[in-house]
């Protein structure tokens, strides 16, 4: 696939080599209409539990993604890498420190063609991903639209990720950032449990990203598909 195929994307999949899910939904999942797979997670992402979903989602004609949440779970195979910099982050390691360790580690081996940078803001305090991180949250809608034009201009990201994980976001918030944005697409991850959820998000955002639903109501999950035709 050309690697700017993404920024037509409306609806993904984000499915958890750290989570369990049997051929059945699998199956339906991937041959939902959603735009592409996205394979990642915030704890528990090896290459084993890794290597292992990609071969079974490489069974489908669609366009399968890998969000890199460490460098040991990285897997070749995938269409595009999508590389996360938590701009919010007290910790540098997560903005710029493991990124320049990866680089230093994989060298040449690297496919710049093929990686695909997020400026990625995470929002919810409660979740996994901000406590891991140390994400600073509590911030309002100049900040995080300031994060979200650092991103694209200063550092010319081409993707901003706004990041809930668990709950749904403040969808003023994430319409203000867009409008802030003249480059990079915006995805919007984060509590998206229905088609109702699914359409505010994506009427806010250019990308909605689906996780969690999938493994509690496949049913609900499948329903956000529609967002891609209205």
């Amino acid at each position: 696939m050309r690697r700017e195929e993404y920024r037509n994307w409306r609806h993904l999949f984000k499915l958890d080599p750290d989570k369990l899910i049997n051929d059945e939904h699998l199956d339906r999942i991937c041959l939902s209409g959603t735009d592409a797979i996205m394979i990642g997670g915030s704890s528990g992402v090896t290459f084993e539990n890794t290597v292992e979903l990609l071969s079974r989602v490489r069974r489908y004609s669609l366009p399968c993604v890998m969000e890199i949440s460490n460098m040991d779970s990285i897997v070749p195979g995938f269409d595009l890498y999508f590389i996360p910099v938590v701009l919010n982050s007290r910790q540098p390691d997560w903005i710029v420190g493991m990124h320049q360790q990866a680089v230093k580690t994989f060298g040449h081996r690297i496919p710049w063609e093929m990686i695909v940078p997020e400026g990625y803001c995470i929002l919810n305090p409660d979740c996994e991903a901000a406590r891991l991180t140390d994400s600073q949250t509590d911030l309002d809608q100049s900040d995080v639209s300031a994060y979200a034009k650092l991103g694209e201009q200063m550092f010319q990201m081409p993707v901003i990720y706004l990041e809930y994980s668990g709950s749904f976001g403040d969808m003023e918030l994430v319409h203000e950032v867009a409008q802030h944005l003249n480059h990079a697409r915006l995805f919007y991850g984060g509590g998206i449990v229905d088609v109702h959820t699914a359409t505010e998000a994506a009427a806010a955002a250019d990308t909605i990203i689906v996780g969690n639903i999938v493994y509690e109501n496949l049913e609900a999950a499948l329903q956000t598909v529609q967002v891609k035709t209205e």
